[in-house]
């Protein structure tokens, strides 16, 4: 017997509303002047005719995908073609093998690009990263090219004071395993991202977005402890541990009406017994956690642990909580002062990207890169390959990634990371605009002790 397809009807009306909204949407807009055309010219013509080499790239890394914190051979990759082009390459660094840094400049601004480089287990490249990481290359080499590399006596250059120049730094950070790892928070922790003033990054998508929410997400291991017993002779002298794990699964199942729309949680029995004639004493779920906002993250995260214990009540068992094995993900606190200068970059490129609304909210996952935006301004923009229906984590999305879609995603996001980056380098009005939004949202969160 077959599984019953689910029927398609509702993502056809959300596709016919979504199509309408975006037909209609305005672009964000930037009240800032940003930096110099010429000098912006100059970003994006290196990036046009540097195009074979980034496409390279992010062809070989989809032809080679490696999984989180195995990814030896993508950073390598990286690392040669910075060195090709005369840049210092620090491998290994913040203590993670895969990890990677390059930068230009010194004094006044600095502005890290990030590149990711890790792939799905099964998939490949199913969630782009071959794409993200060509893209933050090229973004970097592009807006290097533009910063006046000062020594040290003269920190204080400026554009004003060096024609054609911004100032300031820009770095590239290679960051492992997104995908479940944590390697942003785990570089943060280590100190790689103290000197930074802001971070940008972009994620193929769908549609082009500006600015597109990503959940928190939180992952915990729910251990419960029973006593075994002959099933069949003795099960009164026996705890079921695979009832309480059923228990706190169908627990939080019920909970799921009374949860906003944004959170999510979703699960696996990993352990249920050994053998029928015998009482399981151990049986384990894994459950993911996910929310909106660091606060509505918290919450659902207490909901669930009390529903586990619940569950240990009721079945005379002993439970205990791994919370995070990997870090816990917040959501994406978006710049949108940045975010506009990203849009308004891409309409260079032929590409109108949307405001945060105009594509559901809901199609949406989560990322590392959100821990990083309550340190500091950060964007993650996505860039659309050119179909409505793809979706991330397939093999549908991974050929994407291959595709001529992609490779224009590469170029396009490129420019965009750089044009975006010389534009933070080169407007003071611009920094003071982007650091007061951020200031407004909150402030630097101090990420590493929120959920303890």
């Amino acid at each position: 017997m077959q599984p019953v397809q689910p029927d398609e009807s509702y993502l056809r009306a959300v596709a016919a509303a979504t199509e309408k909204a975006v037909a209609t949407a305005e672009p964000l807009r930037s009240a800032h002047a940003g930096a110099d055309e010429a000098l912006l010219a100059a970003a994006e013509r290196w990036v046009t005719e540097h195009r074979d080499d980034l496409l390279a790239l992010s062809h070989d890394l989809h032809a080679h995908p490696e999984e989180a914190y195995a990814e030896h051979r993508s950073v390598a990759q990286v690392a040669e073609l910075l060195r090709g082009f005369g840049h210092d390459v620090e491998v290994g660094v913040g203590g993670l093998d895969t990890a990677l840094r390059a930068g230009v400049g010194s004094g006044g601004p600095h502005v890290a690009v990030l590149a990711e480089y890790d792939a799905l287990p099964g998939i490949g490249h199913g969630c782009g990263h071959n794409i993200i990481c060509a893209a933050g290359v090229g973004g970097f080499l592009a807006a290097a090219s533009a910063v006046h590399n000062t020594a040290a006596s003269a920190v204080q250059s400026t554009a004003a004071s060096v024609p054609g120049r911004t100032g300031g730094r820009v770095s590239l950070v290679g960051t492992p395993a997104e995908e479940g790892g944590g390697g942003k928070e785990h570089l943060a922790r280590a100190g790689v991202f103290d000197d930074v003033d802001a971070v940008v990054m972009l994620h193929p998508f769908s549609h082009d977005i500006a600015a597109h929410p990503f959940l928190g997400r939180r992952q915990v291991e729910i251990v419960f402890h029973g006593v075994a017993a002959h099933a069949s002779a003795q099960p009164f002298m026996g705890r079921n541990a695979l009832d309480a794990v059923v228990a706190a699964y169908q627990g939080i199942a019920a909970m799921r009406q009374h949860m906003p729309s944004t959170d999510r949680v979703h699960g696996v029995i990993t352990d249920g017994g050994k053998r029928p004639n015998v009482v399981p004493d151990r049986a384990a779920a894994l459950f993911y956690v996910r929310s909106a906002e660091p606060g509505s993250l918290q919450d659902l995260a207490r909901r669930v642990e009390s529903i586990a214990r619940g569950a240990a009540e009721m079945t005379g068992c002993g439970v205990e909580l791994n919370w995070d094995h990997n870090p816990a993900y917040l959501p994406i606190r978006h710049n949108d002062t940045l975010a506009a200068r990203w849009a308004g970059h891409q309409s260079r490129r032929g590409r109108t990207s949307l405001p945060r609304g105009v594509v559901p909210d809901y199609l949406t996952g989560s990322t590392d890169l959100g821990n990083l935006s309550f340190r500091m301004p950060a964007i993650h923009p996505m860039i659309g390959l050119g179909d409505a229906n793809l979706s991330l984590h397939t093999e549908g999305f991974a050929a994407a990634a291959g595709s001529e879609a992609g490779d224009a995603a590469v170029i396009d996001g490129a420019v965009g990371l750089a044009l975006t980056t010389v534009d933070y380098l080169a407007d003071g009005d611009l920094r003071a605009a982007v650091r007061d939004e951020f200031e407004a949202a909150g402030g630097v969160l101090d990420v590493p002790n929120y959920f303890r």
